[in-house]
This record gives structure tokens, sequence and C-alpha cells, in this order.
């Protein structure tokens, strides 16, 4: 299946390979050939809440391990403007926006909003890691949008939370357990372990490069990057805390301390790996997509989705231009306000919110967003890329 995808996206390179994984699932779902019933193997939404987390954690340490080592902090006035700023306008934006046109209740529309705000290093990484990019982009564009994916995917957890605790809680009882269960405790302390562990394991490599006659630092690098994300993931939610930001900071710390020259030689090897990993998760959406849901929705849900998309992100970004530094030219914000992608991170808090025992409506209005971008993103992401890149040579 992937080799087939990689092959029709070598022909058809207009198509997004989250895209053509989403049109698979449908082929092959319920809704036209039939060939797998995702609901046969079990629950479906436990099935795309642990699949999401999977691939959010692999794909979370790829792009940490893409990014140069040390660079989230030579960009750190953009990176706070667009997690401290920008991050709680979008949750702000497409709660309104829920609230709105489809007219659910403030909370629940508030926790549709948060399910929606972080963009997603899965679509991303086919904005930012093909080759139509490399020679289109520049670097501080393409490691921007790949920071910020990597942390605000995890910093959307308390979000998510927040409209959780006050829907099943009183304000007061819920605030705190906010403070103390989620955000000190979920966040803060599963960080703290993943970074630990992360550092171990890079020492641990670090130790048998320097001490072993024969190197074989290229496939350690790649075989302990790959078993710390699964292992970052495992570990931490079995303890109870939340693996998303910890998996990406985990891959920072192991990215900067594990530091070799292995590192460049193995970087296609790497964006293979995590694609075979990231890629299967919209197929499975695809296999599942609420379509009685979406028709039952009509016109509303189909002027949510284009709202979102036009709203969520680039008007307050384009705002935020003068605080932007490196990133702040007219150009870079029209493309970086316009590339926030919507997939697997939205996908992941969308199934855990409905685990979490919400109303329904968060699952079939979170999913037709997400399929909007999905289409949106994938159908625009290499015209205006080339588009970038044809303004930039005039210059």
């Amino acid at each position: 299946m992937l080799g087939m995808t990689a092959g029709l996206i070598d022909t058809v390179n207009f198509l997004s390979e989250p895209l053509i994984c989403l049109l698979a699932g449908i082929l092959i779902g319920p809704a036209a050939l039939n060939l797998l019933d995702l609901s046969s193997l079990g629950d479906q939404q436990i099935i795309l809440e642990q699949a999401a987390l999977i691939t959010l954690g692999i794909a979370l340490m790829g792009v940490a391990l893409r990014l140069p080592p040390a660079y989230s902090r030579s960009i750190w006035q953009p990176l706070t403007v667009l997690l401290a700023i920008l991050m709680p306008l979008m949750w702000i934006a497409s709660s309104l926006l829920v609230y709105l046109i489809v007219g659910l209740p403030f909370w629940v529309a508030a926790l549709i909003g948060a399910v929606l705000t972080p963009t997603d290093p899965v679509v991303s990484s086919t904005v930012v890691a093909e080759v139509v990019a490399e020679e289109n982009l520049p670097e501080r564009l393409r490691h921007t949008i790949s920071a910020e994916s990597g942390f605000n995917d995890g910093l959307a957890y308390p979000f998510v939370l927040l409209p959780i605790l006050l829907l099943a809680y009183p304000p007061g009882e819920a605030l705190s357990h906010w403070l103390i269960s989620t955000i000190f405790w979920e966040v803060g302390a599963g960080i703290a372990l993943g970074a630990l562990i992360s550092y171990g394991a890079a020492k641990t490599l670090k130790w048998i490069e320097n001490n072993k006659p024969v190197a074989t630092e290229h496939a350690s690098f790649l075989t302990i990057s790959l078993a710390l994300a699964l292992t970052v993931v495992g570990v931490l939610e079995l303890i109870g805390f939340n693996s998303v930001l910890a998996a990406f900071v985990a891959g920072v710390i192991f990215n900067s301390v594990a530091s070799n020259d292995a590192r460049e030689q193995q970087e296609h090897i790497q964006d293979a790996i995590t694609r075979f990993f990231d890629l299967p998760i919209f197929v499975l959406l695809g296999m599942v997509l609420p379509w009685q849901g979406w028709f039952e929705l009509g016109w509303s849900g189909l002027l949510l989705a284009v709202a979102v998309l036009f709203l969520r992100r680039l008007p307050a970004l384009l705002l935020l231009r003068p605080l932007l530094g490196e990133v702040g030219a007219r150009r870079d914000a029209l493309f970086l306000g316009w590339f926030g992608p919507i997939g697997a991170a939205a996908l992941y808090y969308a199934t855990f919110s409905i685990q979490k025992g919400v109303t329904e409506e968060v699952w079939i209005i979170s999913s037709l967003v997400i399929c909007a971008s999905v289409v949106v993103h994938g159908l625009t992401a290499t015209p205006l890329t080339k588009l970038y890149g044809k303004y930039a040579a005039n210059e």
C-alpha cells in the first residue's frame, strides 16, 4: 500500500501523501468497496485514538530530528509568538466559529475549537520535507513550521482538557483539577520524565559510539530514535502522563545530545520510517468517516469547514507579523498563516474526547474539518510552494 502510494505521488505530485491515503481509506472502507470494516476489529474510536497517538509520537520524534540541534532556541521570538499568542487566538477563533455557525453549547464549541487548534506534524511534513519544499522554501520557514507543529500538538492537551472538565464538574473543581492534575502533573511531570528517558538514551548511544571499535552509529541512531519514540509514548501513557508534548521534547533533547554526522546521512531513511507509521492513520480515518452525521449538518457543516480553514489562523497571524522576526515578511507570513493544517493531532484529541464521554457531535464536526484540511492543504501545498519559490527567485 505504501509503496503504491509513493509511486502514485511521484506521478501526480500535486496530491499529498495524506490525501491519497485518505482517499484509499474511503475506497476500501464500508462507504465504497467494503473490503475492510474497522468496527469488526473492535471499538473503532479506541483503535483510532491509539493509532493516532502512536502516529503522533513517531511523527513528532521525526520532526524533532529534522530540526538542526538547538534550532528552537535560535528562533525563540517567533516561536513564542506562535505558541503563546497565536495558539490561544486560534482556539478562540475556532470555538466562536463552531458556536456561531453550528449553534452548539458554549463549552462543547470550545472543546471542538481546542481539538482543531494544533497544527499537524504529519501533514506539515508533506509541506516542508519534500524535494519541492527544499527547492523553494527557505530553511527559516520550513523549520518554523516544523517547530511550531511539534510544540503546539502537546500544548493543545490543556486546551482540550479544560472544556471536558468544565462539562463534567463544577467550575471551581474543574479549574483546580486542570491546574494541578493536568498542567503540573500530566504535562509538566510527563515532559520531565520524557526528557530524562531521552537524555539517558542519547548518552548511552554516544558511549557506544565512542567505545565500539566498529562504526555502527548509522544503524544505532535510526533504531534508537524509533524505539525512543515508542518507549516515551508507552511508558508515559502507562503511568498516566500526557505523552504528546513529551515525545517532541524528548526528540529535541536526543537530537541535541546525540548530535553526529550519521544523522544527515540517514535523513531520508528516517523520513521513510516515520512515513511508514504516519500515513496509515489517514487510511483508517477514511474508513470510518461519519457520512450520515455530515449530511445531517447540511450547509452549516460546509460553511464551518471553509470558515475554520480561512479564519482560524491566517488573519491573526497577519496581525502578529511585526512580532515574528525573521519570518515576519509578508510572503513568509502568508505562507505560514495558510499552512497550519489540521490532521492526526486533531484526530487524536477528537477520539480522546469521545472516550471521555462527550457528545458525538465533537467527532462528527472535527472529522469534517480534518478531512477538509487534508484535501485543501493537500491540493495547495505543491502549487503554493512553487509560487513562493518563483517570487523569491525574482527578487
